[in-house]
């Protein structure tokens, strides 16, 4: 079973017939065709809740899962936040509080200062922040991999002595 991708094992050790397990082998493969079957089975099961909540999620707001980087379970984390708390949502601003995204001023003296709100949402606050993430993955340009690549980049830039 070496090299096979991880569909295909499964789908193998799922088949196997380990036969009366009286010997070490004969053990481990009747554990690996159940573990491969509950895979498969769990596998299933996500499957069909993922389709359930994106149906939901089109009944109500279609256009939000058409959002680079917003999936059924973010869209469907950020919708629950919203209906959880109608009254709270204003504004965008007060969507922000809501998700624990919004600066607080926290200044002492003639310094002003803000720092993040760490209150809100839990669930709705990491939506936001794997929406953010996948949105800087497809924009931002990857980085160079070698120091030749990046005296590309940069040839005006300095080194600093060792």
């Amino acid at each position: 079973m070496t090299g096979l991708s991880n569909p295909k094992l499964i789908r193998r050790c799922a088949d196997l017939d380990p036969g009366q397990p009286d010997t070490p082998a004969a053990a481990a493969a009747y554990t690996l065709r159940l573990l491969a079957r509950r895979i498969i089975e769990l596998t299933r099961e996500v499957e069909d809740l993922n389709q359930r909540i994106t149906e939901a999620i089109n009944a109500h707001t279609p256009e939000l899962l058409r959002r680079y980087g917003v999936g059924p379970d973010t869209a469907a984390a950020l919708l629950l936040a919203a209906d959880d708390n109608p009254h709270r949502i204003t504004s965008e601003a007060s969507f922000a509080a809501l998700c624990g995204v919004s600066p607080i001023e926290m200044s002492s003296g003639k310094t002003p200062r803000r720092r993040l709100n760490r209150g809100g949402d839990r669930q709705a606050n990491s939506a936001l922040y794997m929406i953010v993430i996948a949105d800087f993955a497809g924009t931002c340009a990857p980085a160079p991999t070698s120091t030749a690549a990046s005296a590309k980049v940069k040839p005006d830039a300095k080194r600093s002595a060792a």
